[in-house]
């Protein structure tokens, strides 16, 4: 049987008159979408739109939550008691799950976003914090978390559906954290390099480091960041490859 994988990308990131990433284009390619609620990124109006055009384009959604950071993009690390972080959660789960109701869809995941998602692959704690969040507000949603990360793992102990996730335009370290954005190797660029980097891992089932060591895991979702100048082209090419090559890809609620 041809292995199955998900194709992700993170959107609905533009805010106000401010535009960014070619949503539309993304949704013809993607599987699921990660939609930005609001507090790194998206406002209700921009919420709305992206979730009307997955529903057009038969795109499954899910809530990209995110520390409280508009002016940082989600990317600035936060110390937040966890029961506010708590509620910080779910105020943005709750409001993705509205919108997407009244689009007549029903929302499928959630994956943290930026320095929230960072700090909680590394962090035993912050990670319960963010799955207790989760599971109190719907145990059934998918968690989407980078493979071999403390999230992933807070989320197989707490009994929630956890697809772990690979990036196609990030580079990692040897302990299978992401190279920090500072550093001048932490991107891949282009769409023939991303391929190359997904299929090595892909191949090996490991997350491969920039020093070249393998970290065996379980690959189930691959995402393609929505505001990178190259997104929509290494999206497509990472697609028809896949498919080329023997792939299923498919929503991750179907994995």
């Amino acid at each position: 049987m041809p292995q199955t994988v998900n194709l992700n990308a993170d959107l609905g990131e533009s805010f106000g008159a401010w535009e960014m990433g070619s949503d539309a284009e993304m949704l013809a390619t993607v599987n699921s979408a990660n939609v930005a609620c609001g507090f790194h990124a998206g406002d209700p109006l921009v919420m709305r739109r992206t979730l009307s055009l997955a529903r057009k384009a038969g795109v499954s959604v899910g809530a990209h939550i995110a520390y409280p950071d508009l002016q940082g993009f989600g990317r600035r690390p936060m110390t937040i008691p966890a029961p506010e972080l708590e509620a910080i959660i779910l105020y943005q789960l709750a409001a993705l799950a509205g919108m997407a109701r009244t689009e007549g869809l029903t929302m499928s995941h959630v994956k943290p976003h930026g320095a929230l998602s960072n700090m909680a692959c590394v962090d035993p704690a912050l990670a319960g914090t963010v799955v207790a969040a989760i599971k109190d507000f719907d145990p059934a949603l998918i968690l989407l978390a980078p493979a071999l990360s403390k999230l992933a793992e807070a989320g197989y102990l707490a009994g929630l559906p956890v697809v772990e996730e690979i990036f196609a335009d990030r580079a990692y370290l040897d302990d299978g954290q992401l190279v920090p954005r500072a550093r001048a190797d932490a991107m891949i660029h282009g769409a023939e390099a991303s391929l190359a980097h997904v299929s090595a891992m892909l191949d090996e089932q490991a997350l491969i480091s920039v020093t070249g060591k393998r970290l065996p895991c379980t690959i189930g979702s691959i995402c393609v960041h929505g505001d990178g100048p190259d997104a929509v082209r290494t999206a497509r090419f990472l697609r028809e490859e896949l498919l080329h090559r023997g792939y299923r890809l498919a929503p991750l609620e179907l994995l």
